[in-house]
């Protein structure tokens, strides 16, 4: 009895862990969450200037509380598509190098979060920042590795582009975790 009563002060501890651990699971499948466009980058067949989008998204489950996800678009002058650039950990689990490069929907839905654009640049001189985009990436020295924390991750990935392209301007926000790897 005295154990119990010496520990009772611990139970509004576990009943608030209980509650956050409950909402954890959103009840969302990532599996059929959405991957559609958002309706975000312009459209490539009637948008012939180069284009670059950095997007950033909610991360998934209850990660999304407190981090996003980022990519980066780009398009060059007179393509008719985006090439998109992104780092997912789960390709590595399936043997796969989690670096991406290929031609894709830019403004994908993160498995339902809408994406917002970091930075955006547009116009002639940017196919010269596409360029250094793509070396870079092909340059990224974690091709093969993840781990969400402290990195390398998605973030990572595009502080390391920012870093080495500085064209770019691009600073990520206090949200995307991993991003301080790189320095």
């Amino acid at each position: 009895m005295k154990y119990f009563k010496k520990n009772l002060k611990l139970l509004p501890v576990f009943v608030l862990m209980g509650v956050l651990l409950s909402n954890c699971s959103s009840g969302k499948d990532w599996r059929t969450a959405s991957r559609e466009s958002a309706g975000i980058a312009p459209d490539p067949s009637v948008t012939k200037e180069a284009v670059i989008h950095v997007y950033g998204a909610k991360a998934w489950s209850w990660r999304g509380w407190f981090a996003i996800h980022t990519w980066i678009a780009a398009k060059r002058t007179g393509e008719a598509t985006y090439t998109v650039y992104d780092v997912v950990g789960w390709r590595g689990h399936h043997g796969e190098p989690v670096l991406r490069i290929a031609k894709d929907i830019p403004d994908r839905l993160w498995f339902g979060e809408k994406p917002q654009i970091l930075k955006e640049h547009k116009g002639a001189e940017v196919d010269k920042i596409i360029d250094e985009i793509n070396k870079a990436a092909h340059a990224y020295p974690w091709k093969t590795a993840y781990t969400v924390f402290p990195g390398p991750n998605s973030n990572t990935f595009t502080a390391w582009i920012a870093k080495q392209v500085p064209e770019l301007e691009l600073r990520l926000p206090f949200t995307a975790i991993g991003s301080g790897y790189v320095n």
